[in-house]
């Protein structure tokens, strides 16, 4: 594992730092919007005075940060594998170049010991199939890792989701809102039984989870900003429609996000592809804060 040496001296001086995923640089955002979208998403972490710390897999070395010309080596690579828990063996073995999912950078996150990881959306309960279940939840449910998102992804079964999170006990909390966000969509209509109001308060949910020893992570729901965020029938129409020419065409497995996530943006004129964005950026600014609070106190 290399550390970049500007994380190294934040983590060794107790300074705060943000993990930030790489999969939405190779594989969620296209050309070249992907490095605008990874350089920016440092900046954001910087404009809060915390140390960003993107993460991938590069010749087989996991990196924790990444430099300028690593960073546009993910985003402009073909082949680029995506790493979550079960990948990483297959990409360290053989030298790849890989993206972390969010279950992966939850691990490499840990074992740097970073806290606070900035996203997009989990993966969760796939529609249909309530046995389809991302690796991201799992991770979560076992590693000791905040992730700051807008929920889940809107093309999975939110509210089976939020039922495996309260299951295996990964607390889910409402950044500012009640509800859990439906990514694109301030709202779903799922009631969340946590809120948080400050980065204040989300420490200190950290500090009493750290003094009781408990294993596993915690997310912190933030809606997308209203100024971009998309209304929810509008979206749950789109998302029904992309999910038929799915079933049309075929595609199934780790193909399915990917292509949703590309008939999302053509049948929505490019705004779920702006709402992202913003989701993205606020995400990461709202992450930076939390581990500055942690920080200060002592966490």
């Amino acid at each position: 594992m290399d550390i970049l040496p500007e994380v190294a001296a934040a983590l060794q001086a107790g300074q705060p730092v943000v993990a930030l995923e790489s999969t939405v640089i190779a594989h969620g955002m296209p050309r070249p919007q992907n490095l605008e979208i990874g350089r920016r998403l440092q900046l954001v972490v910087r404009e809060q005075g915390v140390i960003p710390a993107t993460v991938a897999v590069l010749g087989g070395r996991v990196k924790i940060g990444l430099s300028e010309s690593e960073l546009a080596q993910l985003a402009e690579g073909a082949g680029v594998l995506k790493v979550s828990r079960r990948d990483f063996p297959t990409a360290v073995a053989r030298q790849l170049d890989g993206a972390t999912t969010v279950a992966g950078t939850i691990m490499a996150a840990h074992w740097a010991g970073i806290r606070v990881l900035a996203t997009g959306g989990i993966g969760g309960v796939h529609r249909g199939d309530r046995f389809d279940v991302s690796a991201d939840l799992p991770e979560l449910a076992r590693t000791p890792v905040v992730v700051v998102c807008s929920g889940a992804k809107a093309i999975l079964h939110l509210s089976a989701t939020l039922e495996w999170l309260e299951t295996h006990g990964v607390p889910v909390v409402g950044y500012g809102v009640d509800e859990l966000p439906a990514f694109y969509s301030r709202s779903s209509g799922l009631a969340l039984d946590l809120r948080a109001d400050s980065p204040l308060q989300v420490a200190a949910l950290l500090q009493a989870q750290r003094r009781l020893r408990l294993s596993g992570g915690v997310v912190v729901a933030v809606a997308p900003p209203e100024q971009a965020a998309l209304p929810g029938d509008e979206m749950k129409a789109a998302i029904e429609q992309a999910l038929a020419q799915a079933r049309l065409e075929g595609i199934r497995g780790k193909e399915t996000t990917p292509f949703l996530l590309r008939q999302m943006e053509a049948l929505t004129g490019g705004a779920s592809l702006r709402a992202n964005v913003a989701l993205l950026e606020n995400n990461a600014k709202v992450a930076a804060q939390i581990a500055a609070a942690s920080a200060a106190a002592g966490g």
